[in-house]
């Protein structure tokens, strides 16, 4: 029975995940059990583990978290299965609480409606099922102590149970791969292509030459669509179609508006070249990324809204349930364009990048300024607090002025002599003015700057440095317009952003 056990377990969870997340495709991707628990498990970790995680996996912390998810379920199974091996009883209070934490956490999420319990209440009926089900199956007499009778037909033995089990499996899996198919093709990949190219009536004035040093190691000017960091609470990209899209602006103002995909980009469009840089980077980190974003500015939503006096920030909330504060001066200053994006880098925005329109504040850490799959605008006070700040981080988050080394790389081997050396540096609406490099200690030297394109973009700097064979130690600070040099005191990014000076150490021979 004890491998019977695992197996009535294993296959009761899977049946009820399976069966979750195909009724999950048509209420709703998020509200899949799987994905409801994960969700809720994401908003429920406390800050440090989240830092934690993102500093080190990255563009894979999701994907760290659901495989951890899947082993727990999987040993969970396998404990259920254990201790039901007389009666089935044990098993079916674990899994049944399995089924209440699922139906909690999607009852829970504020991005589900009333509909979106459905997928976790059929999980538990069908984990429930199963396993009574092939718990009966397995611990039924065998057919020789209770010879069959025109009234009571030969019991299951060994085989029967292995073919019931190995059927649920295959009907699990097919439910599986139908609810994400299902999901995957809601249409958001459809709509998007049968949008083509959105031209702004306002292009965005050329990349001049000299804008980067990507030949010596830097990024290139203009990162690609593929390439643009990612980092949000999703952990699944929401699908929605540009014809179902709709945005309510409402709160402090004089009058609320319902825009439509269509009222959006039948207004003019303009185009602008944005760096977007995320809070959660550490001095050097990756997450800062460039593109042309087309759009309509904010602040003539917010005008033709009439923002009233005492409003502080707009409240944006994307479909998913996540939330971010901006300040209204910012989004209504005209040297800043904030912009309801609808497109980038000449194309609709990639799904994962917030399709059909995201929000893009130049100056601003996204988690404050750059809601993807955006749906909502409430003007408000700084009483309504937004997702990030709940859990500690900054009110305000300006970008900081911040440099790095792109090359050499860290713990790179370089030929010894006249060593190139090359990175980026930000000061997001104020301005680059001067990146200065040091190898060893040594004194500070001037880096040659690219072609500024603009306040609201990053800068790239290059400089030729002497190394004779052996180790070094590359350091670099930036100089904003302000007058400000970058501290070169350590600090977390943690709750308003990292400071202090990147260094690598390479290897010349």
């Amino acid at each position: 029975m004890r491998g019977a056990g695992v197996w009535i377990g294993v296959l009761s969870i899977g049946s009820a995940l399976a069966v979750g997340h195909l009724v999950a495709a048509a209420t709703g991707p998020n509200s899949s059990p799987y994905l409801a628990v994960g969700n809720t498990a994401v908003d429920l970790t406390p800050e440090p583990v989240k830092a934690f995680a993102i500093r080190e996996f990255g563009a894979a912390d999701k994907t760290v978290l659901l495989a951890g998810m899947a082993v727990v379920l999987l040993a969970l199974g396998v404990l259920a299965g254990l201790v039901s091996r007389r009666r089935a009883l044990p098993g079916l209070l674990l899994v049944g609480g399995l089924g209440v934490v699922g139906i909690a956490a999607a009852a829970a999420r504020p991005d589900l409606g009333a509909l979106g319990v459905l997928p976790a209440v059929a999980a538990a009926a069908v984990g429930l099922g199963v396993f009574a089900w092939l718990h009966r199956l397995a611990t039924a007499p065998p057919a020789e102590a209770a010879p069959p009778t025109e009234a009571t037909p030969p019991a299951p033995g060994r085989r029967r149970f292995l073919v019931t089990a190995g059927s649920v499996a295959v009907v699990a899996g097919a439910a599986a791969a139908i609810g994400q198919r299902l999901s995957a093709t809601r249409g958001a990949e459809r709509s998007r292509a049968a949008l083509g190219r959105i031209a702004p009536a306002e292009p965005a004035p050329p990349v001049p030459a000299g804008a980067d040093f990507a030949a010596s190691g830097t990024p290139t000017f203009i990162t690609p669509n593929r390439d643009f960091y990612r980092v949000d609470t999703a952990l699944m990209v929401p699908q929605i179609e540009a014809g179902d899209w709709r945005l309510r602006v409402h709160g402090m103002v004089d009058r609320e508006l319902e825009l439509s995909f269509a009222d959006l980009t039948g207004r003019r469009l303009v185009e602008r070249t944005i760096t977007l840089c995320c809070v959660s980077n550490d001095v050097g980190g990756p997450y800062i990324s460039t593109a042309d974003f087309v759009g309509v500015p904010i602040r003539e939503v917010l005008a033709e809204a009439g923002v009233r006096p005492g409003a502080q920030q707009v409240l944006s909330t994307s479909v998913d349930g996540f939330t971010a504060g901006t300040p209204i001066d910012v989004l209504t200053d005209p040297k800043r364009d904030a912009l309801l994006a609808v497109a980038m880098n000449g194309e609709p925005l990639p799904v994962e990048h917030g399709f059909p329109v995201r929000m893009v504040t130049p100056g601003l850490y996204g988690y404050v300024s750059a809601t993807k799959w955006l749906t909502d605008l409430e003007v408000t006070t700084f009483d309504r607090q937004a997702y990030w700040v709940q859990r500690g981080w900054a009110q305000r988050a300006p970008v900081k002025t911040q440099s790095r080394i792109d090359r050499p790389a860290a713990f790179g081997k370089v030929p010894a002599g006249r060593v190139v050396a090359a990175g980026i540096a930000w000061a997001q609406h104020t301005g680059v003015d001067r990146v200065e490099v040091r190898m060893d200690g040594g004194p500070w030297q001037v880096a040659q700057l690219s072609t500024e394109v603009s306040t609201d973009t990053w800068r790239m700097w290059r400089i030729e440095l002497d190394a004779p064979p052996g180790g070094h130690t590359l350091e670099c600070r930036a100089t904003d317009r302000s007058g400000y040099t970058q501290t070169g005191q350590r600090t977390p990014p943690e709750p308003d952003g990292a400071t202090g000076w990147h260094s690598v150490f390479f290897t010349t021979q």
